[in-house]
């Protein structure tokens, strides 16, 4: 019995090797680009190799007419009816998830993010359906305290799938057929893939400062507005605030930044408000002088709730000697779906690091946080 291995990159590449290495017999390879992994692997090999046009279907003709099964290894492209025909035990797939749990592109961000205690990996029939085909074969692991998805994957979901895909395609050999057990669909659940996103944009020159601002008086239409025309007025950025009806007076505290050139006129046209019935107390703070051959840069991450946000950011920052100034946080409740947990904090980056390597290194930490980011420069 001779596999056809659709795939790609590492997994695609690890998974022809060991079935070479077993003595598996293999048709050809399909890979969705030239320079992939996989179809560089297989052109070594020389095997027959294939490039799918559409990166979202793998079309019968690009599976050899010899193939008795075939093998999906890290693809995203939907093996076809046609192509499956062209097989004569059809296709299986390997998912990183106990199916029907976890059913999506992202099973293992998921399996972290839902806090499972124990992972697994699946190979499953290829049919209609993501993910949804018969089980062939199974196998679980251990989640470690604090692991996160690549390090559980590189820890034991891949080495889990090559021992799976061999154990199944020897099957196949030995028996001509293979097993498959049909989804129980009350325990299915989703596995979406989690977007994020970084955001740059430097703010104008000058240092800023700080005016925390206390108003109380009569309650009346239109207090809220009075402050927010003045901040407006002089530039100023509106950054936290909490105000409250207490009987019949008002009492409100708001933050505002403000650039410093500008704090003492904004702090006269807050003051005038005593003219409108308002008592009003201003503080004012300015950030403390940056060390030598440091910048600041403001950080707002979102990120799905669990155990663990704060010490992986601040270590992950720390390693690359970059201090939080200030930090702050505060969970949202969602109706459905896990808590959202919120960052906003002051960083103090090296000068010697680039806009574009601090952008690599909190790409990298969002994708391991499954969280999403916007990044200011500010003034040093």
């Amino acid at each position: 019995m001779k596999c056809t291995i659709v795939g790609s990159r590492y997994f695609g590449a690890s998974v022809l090797e060991a079935f070479r290495n077993d003595g598996i017999e293999i048709a050809g390879v399909v890979a969705p680009s030239a320079d992939d992994r996989l179809a560089v692997a297989g052109r070594e090999a020389g095997l027959p190799t294939v490039i799918h046009e559409n990166p979202r279907l793998v079309e019968g003709s690009a599976i050899p007419e010899d193939t008795g099964l075939i093998v999906a290894a890290h693809t995203h492209a939907r093996v076809s009816d046609e192509a499956l025909a062209r097989s004569r035990l059809g296709g299986v797939g390997y998912h990183p998830s106990l199916l029907p749990r976890h059913r999506g592109i992202a099973a293992v961000e998921w399996t972290i993010l839902e806090g499972d205690p124990i992972a697994g990996g699946s190979i499953y029939h290829l049919s209609h359906g993501w993910d949804a085909g018969a089980i062939a074969a199974q196998d679980w692991c251990f989640v470690k305290q604090g692991e996160n998805a690549r390090e559980l994957w590189e820890r034991a979901l891949a080495p889990m799938g090559l021992a799976l895909l061999l154990r199944v395609a020897h099957h196949a050999r030995e028996h001509g057929e293979l097993p498959a057990i049909a989804q129980d669909e009350q325990f299915a659940t989703r596995a979406p893939i989690i977007r994020r996103r970084i955001e740059l944009a430097e703010e104008p020159s000058g240092p800023l400062a700080t005016l925390v601002v206390t108003a109380i008086g009569a309650d009346r239409p239109g207090i809220v507005n009075l402050l927010s025309e003045r901040a407006r007025a002089f530039g100023a950025n509106w950054t936290g605030s909490r105000m409250a009806s207490l009987g019949s007076q008002f009492a409100g505290m708001v933050q505002f930044e403000v650039a410093q050139r500008h704090a003492d006129a904004l702090t006269t046209a807050l003051r005038d408000l005593e003219s409108a019935g308002l008592r009003v107390v201003i503080a004012r703070s300015e950030p403390p002088p940056l060390g030598r051959g440091r910048r600041r840069v403001s950080l707002e991450l979102t990120a799905p709730d669990r155990p663990g946000i704060v010490r992986d950011l601040s270590a992950s920052l720390s390693a690359h000697d970059i201090s939080i100034e200030e930090l702050g946080t505060e969970l949202a409740h969602a109706p459905a779906g896990p808590h959202q947990f919120g960052v906003k904090a002051v960083l103090a980056v090296p000068e010697t690091m680039s806009i574009e390597a601090l952008r690599a290194l909190l790409e990298s930490l969002a994708a391991e946080m499954m969280a999403d980011m916007a990044l200011d420069e500010g003034p040093a």
